[in-house]
């Protein structure tokens, strides 16, 4: 057991200490972020390193309990280990001062490791931040230990010589532990806890100033309209079912799912985009303008992730203005693998470090593969890839829908094995076909009588043919389907149960165009994503 003499109220103070160091070291690292770029910083590096390292079940379950919240939770917790840490390392610094500031050091390298370990992203420079906060930190600590640490007492004044004062031991005066610089130690932590505030709030507003250029770029982009817009959506194709979700899902409510702890905001004006590899015999090098000034076309397709468990929240349908891919690839030179082409992958790059290999063949079937400038009329929210992401239809978005892009090039699956691939997902995963009940809603109480049982349906690039609902163990009947917008997008469909009381289990199953009924064997997410029957259980009143 480690033994701290004379601690008494310096216990506390030690801990406070530690607590002040880790402060300043993740203040200064926000300053110095500033300069380098906001993903450094240690706190998103060693997020990003938790995320790529995160088995796939357990990033499941994350995104299956927390949402979008997910990486936020995940910084709360990062947080909450620092401050325990430092903590402790100010009360172990009061008994070995500077093995308590090499400590602090230790995490800097932990977060420098982090930060220049980021997969097709990091550079040198980003171990900058965690490497200046680390010192800073360190130093702090080591000065304050130093202001709790006992002093010897001045020794009384002596006797006059030959003189013996009663009670008096000849011999040394004695030593005693009689306090710490009380006043040195509030002066210190006091100017180091407003330093660490005001360097903090000043880094933080460096980072938000340093993307207001991309959020001003973004504000002066308009749209040019489409050369092929998208079909106005067919009479009957929605329905007004309350609780049905929306045909169009309006951008603020569409699932947003990503390892991005920061949102990166690039500036459209300074954006770039290269195409090359194998089999490209002509680069492209694009900038957004280049893109606003081709023959951009309207489509509505439906995106769903691969995370999407069984009636699960992350499909959603929009509006889409973009380029078509396809005519991009042959530009380059580029021949899909059916005919004669070397490369059967496109690894697309964000900016960011995410990797994603889609299929050359699919996107050169004639599908409408876009990268993507417009959501809903409007450009890219900065969340859903501003300026540029892939839009693919039918393919699951871990293979298809980079977001905030910036690199595309040829290869092999022999040869390259994208991000989700490393982790044990599939190299390839079509859409399967899907059914949701989206009302009455789990455990809800209708009254007897006329229930309207609705939801979506969907399988992209194949089309939805029939949707039917099974009360219980009674027979699959036939739901009424809203007319189709395109075989890219969802189908609404409906069906008035006539409810009687007590507990009852609704299930929905689709039929997609090629006949394939949607299967009730139950398989997980992972590797190409979820399969089985949607069901909820109610009670009828």
């Amino acid at each position: 057991m480690i033994k701290f003499p004379g601690g008494g109220v310096r216990l506390p103070l030690a801990a406070l200490s530690g607590l002040l160091a880790g402060f300043a070291a993740l203040a200064v690292a926000e300053l110095v972020s500033a300069a380098v770029r906001p993903e450094s910083g240690p706190v998103i590096a060693v997020g990003g390193a938790a995320i790529d390292r995160t088995p796939p079940a357990l990033k499941d379950w994350a995104v299956r309990h927390f949402g979008t919240d997910d990486k936020l939770v995940l910084q709360l917790g990062i947080l909450a280990v620092l401050a325990l840490l430092a903590l402790l390392l100010g009360v172990l610094a009061l008994r070995f001062r500077r093995a308590g500031a090499a400590g602090v050091l230790l995490f800097g390298v932990v977060g420098a490791l982090a930060a220049t370990g980021r997969p097709d992203s990091a550079s040198t420079a980003d171990a900058l931040p965690s490497v200046a906060g680390a010192l800073a930190g360190a130093g702090l600590l080591y000065l304050l230990i130093g202001r709790l640490s006992l002093r010897p007492a001045s020794a009384p004044d002596a006797a006059a010589p030959g003189l013996v004062v009663p009670g008096q031991v000849s011999g040394p005066p004695a030593r005693r532990p009689d306090g710490w610089d009380r006043r040195g130690f509030v002066i210190t932590a006091s100017a180091a806890a407003a330093a660490s505030a005001g360097a903090g709030l000043l880094g933080r507003s460096l980072n938000t100033a340093n993307g207001q250029g991309a959020v001003a770029a973004r504000g002066k982009v308009t749209l040019p309209r489409p050369v092929s817009t998208a079909r106005p959506i067919p009479p009957g194709a929605v329905l007004h079912t309350p609780g049905i979700s929306s045909f169009i899902t309006p951008n603020g409510d569409f699932y947003r799912v990503d390892t991005a702890l920061v949102v990166p905001k690039v500036d459209a004006g300074t954006w770039r985009m290269k195409i090359h590899g194998k089999g490209v015999s002509r680069p492209v090098t694009l900038t957004f303008q280049d893109l606003l000034e081709r023959e951009l076309v309207e489509r509505d397709i439906t995106l769903t992730c691969v995370s999407n468990e069984v009636g699960g929240p992350y499909a959603g349908n929009a509006r889409w203005i973009g380029v078509p891919l396809a005519g991009l690839l042959k530009e380059a030179g580029v021949r899909p693998p059916s005919r004669g082409g070397p490369a059967d992958q496109l690894v697309a790059r964000s900016v960011d470090g995410m990797t994603i290999g889609t299929p050359v063949e699919d996107l050169m079937d004639g599908r409408d593969a876009l990268l993507a400038v417009g959501m809903n009329g409007r450009p890219l929210p900065f969340v859903h890839g501003f300026p540029v992401r892939m839009v693919v239809p039918g393919l699951y978005g871990y293979v298809s829908a980079c977001k905030w892009i910036q690199d595309l090039e040829l290869t092999t699956f022999a040869d390259y094995d994208a991000y989700w691939v490393k982790r044990s997902w599939a190299r390839q995963a079509p859409i399967k076909t899907e059914s949701r009940i989206d009302t009455p809603k789990p455990f809800a109480r209708p009254k007897a009588g006329t229930v309207m049982i609705a939801g979506v349906a969907w399988a992209q690039h194949r089309g939805i043919d029939r949707v039917e609902v099974r009360v219980d163990d009674g027979p699959w009947t036939r739901a009424d389907l809203a007319a189709e917008d395109t075989s890219d997008t969802w189908r609404q469909w409906s069906l008035p149960w006539k409810a009687n009381p007590g507990n009852h289990t609704l299930t929905v199953r689709a039929t997609d165009r090629t006949g394939t009924v949607q299967t009730e064997q139950r398989t997980p997410t992972i590797p190409d994503g979820a399969s089985g029957r949607h069901s909820v259980v109610i009670t009828v009143d």
